[in-house]
């Protein structure tokens, strides 16, 4: 068993290796290999204050997001996978941004690897999507995958997964359909819902129970807003939801919309 986990420890010092990212579009498909993404002709350095994954400032080399994904309109839908089997849904219209809030993909160059995201763990590499001045459009930390593998072009999450889908009754901007497009923001890169979804990591938030019949009081606020502070474990890996990124009339939402479907239950 020593010898298994030395190797292990041993494997996350190595180097990063070069790897490659494949962005499949309706139109188009690409395999990128990290030699061609370095030296991109729209590839620079950017500064990213406060990164969500290594909570400080960081230095990255990175590619504008939009310049890799040509003839990609605004109203598409994409979802970035993670080696991890994290699974972002990403509207296209702020990955195509060119003020404001901006998307890059930074690029872990092997010569240079970023430090790893805690003890014991691997860096964001070998591709990581980050924001310049993301305050300018509310990206929660679920836009920010990292060790991405895969970038792909999907149909929307309603038109995928009906299951999560509320009462169809409802008007568009009823605060439950609100809600729902926060919860695709926010939670479906982690959690599958009524076993809908292409997530691997977190539990289904509404098979067999949704939190909002478990948890008392405040008690699902006070965790969403610091999963760490009611919940202590060294592996876990839901991140903070502070009010700068998830405002609580929004947070209101997401649970409206969470209540609400908790007695739309169906079974995968």
């Amino acid at each position: 068993m020593k010898s298994i986990l030395a190797l292990f420890a041993l494997l996350l010092s190595l180097p990063a290796a070069a790897a490659q990212l494949t962005i499949e579009l309706d139109h188009a498909s690409k395999t990128w290999q990290t030699a061609d993404l370095l030296k991109h002709p729209q590839a620079q350095t950017v500064q990213i204050v406060d990164d969500v994954s290594y909570k400080r400032s960081m230095t990255y080399r990175a590619v504008p997001l939009a310049a890799l994904l040509p003839g990609l309109k605004p109203a598409n839908h994409l979802q970035a996978v993670a080696l991890d089997g994290f699974a972002a849904e990403l509207t296209a219209a702020p990955l195509l941004a060119k003020t404001g809030a901006r998307a890059w993909l930074a690029v872990e160059d092997p010569a240079h690897p970023w430090p790893a995201l805690a003890q014991g763990k691997p860096s964001a590499g070998p591709f990581y999507m980050v924001w310049t001045h993301p305050q300018a459009g509310h990206i929660s930390p679920e836009q920010w995958p990292f060790q991405v593998s895969r970038i792909k072009q999907l149909q929307t999450v309603a038109e995928r997964f009906p299951a999560l889908l509320p009462d169809p009754k409802l008007a568009a901007d009823d605060p439950v359909n609100l809600g729902f497009a926060l919860f695709q923001k926010n939670c479906l890169a982690c959690h599958r819902l009524n076993g809908a979804g292409d997530a691997q990591m977190g539990p289904d938030l509404n098979i067999p129970y949704n939190p909002t019949e478990y948890f008392g009081g405040d008690f699902l606020k006070r965790y969403i807003r610091d999963p760490q502070s009611l919940r202590h474990w060294p592996q876990a890996k839901m991140p903070a939801f502070a009010a700068s990124v998830l405002p609580d009339n929004e947070l209101d939402l997401l649970l409206g919309y969470l209540q609400h479907m908790a007695g739309r239950k169906q079974q995968p």
